[in-house]
């Protein structure tokens, strides 16, 4: 690999592999070669003007075809690892292909309650109380907006979604904006926390989830906040679309190579900005539409592990995807598909995994779904402790002592090292009679049993001392969004 040579990281911890480092070189170079050969539109004129400087082609048909020389030169600049924080400023989540994060997602259309079981559209509440649900799950490492509300202007609903994150917990945020404009506002409202942009630079509390239209296709809006972003030193999270056999080929192989691409575009435009821009690649993807029902498969097997292979191997960060099912209420299907995808990519080793939480393939967010996943995630990471093979771990002096017909229930070593074990909180171990006696019911019913419990419990707000700049900003892009519209209906 002349890029990097990261075979330190390649699976240096993680036991599962889908692809061989050869397969990821080949994945890799074919991804590079469609850069070279096919190229990519891009519909920002100055990024087309920044990577024509740094060396790429442009013909007279606006196509701009990336060098693998170029390639290889931004792989040496980029970082293999960074460190986000949360928003006191401490180390939060150290993006290093050592431990995986895990969190939410953003915008939903709908909500299951978990209440009332009812599949409703969201409001700013549901917004807040999501947060605060993140805020208290121990296994829930950062935050995303989870649901777009609809009582709220929804041009600029992303700046709503911003406050909340920032009020109602200290996690750090992955960001999605709508626009290039809301993604000023957001980093602009971090910065009024974290106390400037220079302060916000130094300890990013938050990275910004950048789509672009395909592998090959770059809207303007995705190019302008990764241009805004690496200025700003704020991660980058570069995520090209990809929908095998529709915005990609129908292969899993040529899907990758396909978003791969795009990938490669986010990461040499990021450090021709800015060398050392952190960037964090594109974990999932290979799937596709299922043909029989035109419906994206959240839970496919196919567009699992692959990518996190070759992102191990190119040495860089991944976001990925998992702990989402394409079922509509919390069920057998939903337990079932949330497991396997986070034990998947757990096990392949993502730096962040995100998605906990989606119903309906993305449609739908279920507060009791992301309580169970947050089961699932505790579980998984009980899985991976270090195993402890030292003297007192193996016992063989207590086992010589209680010997043949004794028992170690209440010998002192019990007592030291009982808890150490797994003990759930949503996964049933009573006997069958305690379980109907306390009418225990489901795991939906007593995941939704412990999300509320948890909102109760929840303390009450504080507004942040920066909150009338933060809402100054909120009612500037109002103000915006209302004059935009009456000029445009003029």
């Amino acid at each position: 690999m002349s890029a990097r040579d990261s075979t330190a990281r390649a699976n240096a911890t993680w036991p599962y592999k889908r692809v061989s480092d050869a397969q990821c070189e080949a994945l890799h170079r074919s991804a590079v070669g469609v850069l070279e050969r096919t190229g990519v539109r891009l519909a920002l004129p100055r990024a087309v003007e920044l990577l024509r400087d740094a060396g790429a082609l442009v013909d007279d048909a606006g196509t701009v075809r990336i060098p693998p020389s170029l390639v290889d030169w931004a792989f040496e600049r980029a970082p293999h690892a960074f460190t986000i924080y949360d928003q006191t400023g401490e180390p939060a989540m150290a993006l290093k292909g050592e431990v995986t994060f895990y969190g939410p997602g953003s915008d939903c259309l709908n909500l299951l309650d978990h209440r009332t079981g009812a599949r409703r559209g969201p409001t700013m509440a549901d917004v807040a109380n999501g947060v605060r649900l993140v805020d208290a799950l121990p296994n829930i490492d950062y935050v995303m907006s989870l649901l777009l509300p609809t009582d709220v202007d929804n041009r600029v609903a992303d700046r709503h979604q911003m406050r909340e994150m920032l009020t109602r917990t200290r996690k750090p945020i992955v960001l999605v904006t709508y626009e290039a404009s809301g993604c000023y506002d957001a980093v602009a409202m971090a910065e009024a926390v974290a106390g400037g942009s220079a302060a916000l630079a130094a300890r990013p509390f938050l990275a910004c989830y950048v789509n672009t239209a395909t592998g090959l296709l770059h809207n303007a809006d995705a190019l302008e906040k990764t241009i805004f972003l690496a200025e700003r030193g704020v991660p980058i999270l570069y995520i090209p679309g990809s929908q095998a056999g529709v915005t990609g080929p129908a292969t899993p192989a040529g899907a990758v190579v396909h978003f791969w691409a795009g990938v490669l575009v986010g990461l040499v435009l990021a450090q021709v900005v800015k060398e050392g821009a952190p960037v964090m690649t594109k974990g999932w993807g290979g799937g596709g539409l299922d043909m029989r029902t035109m419906v994206y498969g959240y839970a496919s097997p196919d567009q699992r592990a692959t990518a996190i292979a070759l992102s191990r191997w190119a040495d860089l960060p991944s976001f990925s995807l998992a702990g989402a099912s394409d079922a509509k209420t919390v069920d057998q299907q939903a337990a079932a598909e949330a497991a396997l995808t986070l034990a998947v990519e757990s096990l392949a080793g993502p730096d962040v995994v995100h998605d906990l939480g989606y119903l309906e393939s993305g449609l739908t967010y279920s507060f009791a779904q992301l309580a169970i996943c947050d089961e699932i995630v505790g579980w998984l990471r009980h899985l991976r402790t270090p195993y402890d093979t030292g003297d007192e771990a193996l016992a063989l002096d207590l086992i010589d002592e209680v010997g043949t017909d004794g028992q170690f229930l209440a010998t002192p070593h019990t007592m030291r090292h009982f808890r150490e074990l797994y003990y759930p909180s949503l996964f049933e171990r009573a006997t069958y009679e305690a379980w109907r006696e306390k009418d225990g019911g489901t795991l939906a019913e007593r995941a939704a049993d412990r999300v509320e419990a948890l909102l109760e419990a929840s303390p009450a707000t504080q507004p942040l001392a920066c909150d009338a700049e933060l809402l100054a900003i909120i009612a500037s892009a109002e103000k915006a969004a209302h004059e935009a519209a009456g000029a445009g209906s003029a």
